[in-house]
């Protein structure tokens, strides 16, 4: 297993850059089995969960080669056969589950297996099984796999059970090639959603409403392929750095950042009285996303006058809300975090009062965090989860003296290089296999 090593206590400074959205690139990857043709995207993050996503596309027929930096070639000769799929990689990855929409469009009868991915307790399907319902898609799930039939599926006008993610992407892909007018109402419209349906509609899809609760899709026949798609930058990431800076109290800049996707996030900031500039707003390379540069001072830092919590986008987003308790160690005051999404992600966070965070659980979803605290050096194994991972990490950065951060693969899946990365900044860091 590969760890890192981290003399930690140091003042960083510079400049790093966003790269790009791990959740855009696994949905908009899997979206390609419907495009027959060759596809190309840029701006691909180089990390373990995309690895382990093309190792499942090239199992059942589709051609991926990189062919320059960040680049990837998608070629798709309409023989998609899951007789050879990768079931080792599709079961490290729930993201994998995002085939059971793209699927629907090209084969009426097909078998997916249960997926792995980040251990946060029981992570529902329901709502993806729901609104197959009302487009005529069946779904039967044991406890080894999913059995799908999409042999008489039709447009629908329906409420999402839930607003999560992936449950509306796996919709919108399984609407996108079935006949007739379909209304999501209820449905996300966060970051990796748009950025899928700005894909697919570079695509020929007919998708209206992108960025709001209600899409209405017009199904085609066909989508055509897509030449140099660039993905977005992820806002997950530019919370990681924002966090890093801040918990360490250094001054730095972070640059290709999602402002619409952050700027709830910065708003709890400066009421705990952070500090920070934004440059101009400029697009995306793609043209879709507003982006800032954000340079962040030290500061001194006080708790939260409320609790913090998440919320479907427009909300604090999900996967920010853990990458905020290094910085609650470092506020003066208490903090109470409630992450009701998952059954367990919080537990996690225990792992940091081996590191002096001043924590106390209260229940699964709760966490009462006080500052400031002197962080300390530990040794660590990273959970099997990817945001309180680089919490770890964070912490680590910020505590004087060495530690150990063994099983760097949580960490892997979703940041590209990050050791070498953070090195610029002055950070004293060793990636050892």
């Amino acid at each position: 297993m590969a760890h890192f090593i981290i003399n930690g206590g140091k003042k960083l400074t510079g400049t790093i850059s966003t790269n790009s959205a791990k959740n855009s690139a696994v949905a908009i990857l899997c979206a390609t089995v419907m495009i027959n043709g060759k596809t190309t995207l840029s701006n691909v993050p180089v990390i373990e969960e995309v690895k382990r996503i093309i190792e499942i596309l090239t199992s059942i027929g589709l051609k991926i080669t990189w062919t320059a930096d960040h680049q990837l070639e998608i070629i798709n000769d309409n023989k998609i056969n899951l007789r050879d799929l990768n079931t080792g990689s599709f079961c490290k990855t729930r993201s994998a589950l995002l085939l059971m929409g793209a699927l629907c469009g090209r084969l009426e009868n097909f078998s997916l297996p249960q997926p792995g991915g980040c251990k946060l307790g029981i992570r529902t399907v329901n709502p993806y099984l729901i609104a197959f319902e009302h487009l005529n898609i069946e779904v039967k799930e044991s406890e080894t796999e999913y059995k799908i039939n999409s042999k008489h599926k039709k447009a629908g006008n329906f409420t999402m059970y839930e607003s999560g993610d992936t449950a509306t992407e796996n919709t919108i892909m399984a609407a996108i090639l079935t006949p007739g007018l379909s209304e999501i109402n209820f449905a996300s419209s966060n970051y990796m959603v748009q950025d899928l349906c700005h894909f697919l509609v570079a695509a020929g899809a007919k998708i209206e409403g992108i960025g709001t609760k209600k899409l209405t899709i017009n199904g085609v026949e066909e989508l055509k392929p897509v030449t140099n798609y660039p993905i977005m930058p992820d806002p997950i990431e530019a919370m990681a750095f924002i966090s890093i800076a801040i918990t360490t109290k250094s001054q730095f800049t972070i640059t290709h950042c999602p402002l619409d996707f952050l700027s709830l996030e910065l708003e709890k900031l400066r009421v705990m009285g952070q500090k920070f500039k934004l440059s101009p707003v400029y697009k995306s390379a793609n043209g879709y996303f507003d982006l800032v540069d954000i340079e962040l001072f030290p500061s001194e830092l006080k708790a939260l006058p409320d609790k913090i919590h998440p919320q479907p986008y427009p909300g604090l987003n999900i996967d920010n809300l853990p990458i905020f308790i290094p910085i609650l160690t470092q506020a003066n005051g208490s903090t109470l975090v409630h992450d009701w999404v998952y059954e367990d992600r919080l537990i996690y966070a225990i792992e940091l009062k081996r590191m002096g965070a001043n924590i106390t659980l209260y229940d699964p979803h709760r966490i009462l965090v006080t500052g400031p605290t002197e962080l300390q050096p530990a040794e660590i194994i990273c959970p099997p989860a990817l945001r309180p991972s680089i919490n770890l990490l964070i912490c680590m950065l910020a505590a004087n003296g060495k530690s150990t951060l063994r099983n760097s693969y949580p960490i892997d899946r979703g940041y590209e290089n990050i050791a070498e990365r953070l090195k610029t900044l002055g950070a004293d860091i060793e990636r050892v296999e």
